[in-house]
Order: C-alpha cells, then structure tokens, then sequence
C-alpha cells in the first residue's frame, strides 16, 4: 500500500505520511462548525458518533469556541487515541461571512493541533464525500441523512451524518491512497 502526503489545504506545504488505513488506527471525521459534526472509528473497529456545539454564550470571549475545540480534541484523543488521522469537509465557499469565519477558525485550530502531536490531517471535498455516499456530487442534506441511515446510522441531524459519511469514504478509500 503507498503512503499519502498530507498537505494543508491552503498551503503546499509537504505534512505528516499517512499510512494507507488499517483496522487498528483511530480515524477521526469531522464537520466543522459551530455544530460540528463527529464520527470516530476506534481502534477497536467500533464507530461511534454525534455532534458537539461550540456555540459561545452571551458572557464568553471571541475565542472560547477555539479553546473548547482544542480541549475537546484533546480529550478525544485522550479517552479513544491515540488518534491516527483526521478527515474533515473542505468547504471552499460559504454562504455567510460568521460561518467563513468559524470554519477557519476551527480548521487553525484542527491543523495546528495536529501539528503539535504529528497527527496527519486531510480535507475532503464537499463534493466528494457526497458523491460516495449517494451517488451525486451535490446531494441535499436529508440525502445524506438517509444515506447515513441506509448504512446502519442513526445521525441525529446533517452534520452528524456528513461526519459519518466523511469517516466511510476514509476508510472504503483508505483517505484516498489508491
């Protein structure tokens, strides 16, 4: 099996290899934003999932978001790690400036925090996590829900089961190592 190089996805900057996945990994699929999605394929092989709010409240500072990120990435790290890769939606546009600015908040975090511990990270096109999970490229959400649910899951929204899906294509495409 060949080795995938990990690129940040707004650098070409060479990354961690990623290994061509194996059952006995920790693979971790997100969805980022202020409801991020999360799906975890434990070393195991079980797969858990769900989503976690970073919605600040009225009384927190503008980064309280980005430090309950990186505790809560810690902490999965911590209780199902070690965590051997990350996959998450690339999204390229957005339809509003607040959810621009969170996603790149959250993906500097993501990035950084995998930096710090040598966890290698990749971005997947929107495109092409819908594509594998129902067959077109731009699926609406209740598509991937049912898609989802057509695999055995049981999301409890659209992040969740973009999540689930993101960790599938992972693993059926070993992160794109062909």
């Amino acid at each position: 099996m060949a080795d995938q190089t990990m690129t940040n996805p707004n650098q070409n900057a060479v990354r961690n290899v990623l290994p061509a996945f194996s059952g006995q990994r920790t693979l971790l699929a997100l969805d980022l934003g202020t409801t991020t999605g999360w799906a975890l394929h434990g070393a195991d092989g079980l797969i858990t999932s769900g989503t976690v709010s970073f919605k600040p409240s009225r009384y927190d500072g503008g980064g309280i978001r980005y430090l309950r990120f990186t505790n809560w990435l810690t902490e999965i790290d911590r209780l199902s790690g070690p965590i051997g890769a990350i996959y998450f939606e690339e999204v390229r546009r957005h339809v509003g400036t607040d959810a621009a600015h969170v996603f790149g908040g959250l993906l500097a975090v993501l990035t950084s925090w995998g930096e710090l511990r040598g966890v290698p990270y990749q971005g997947v096109p929107v495109g092409t996590i819908k594509r594998h999970a129902t067959g077109k490229g731009n699926a609406n959400k209740d598509a991937m829900i049912a898609a989802a649910r057509a695999r055995g899951f049981s999301p409890a929204d659209d992040n969740e089961a973009d999540a689930i899906a993101i960790l599938l294509w992972a693993m059926e495409t070993q992160g794109g190592v062909q």
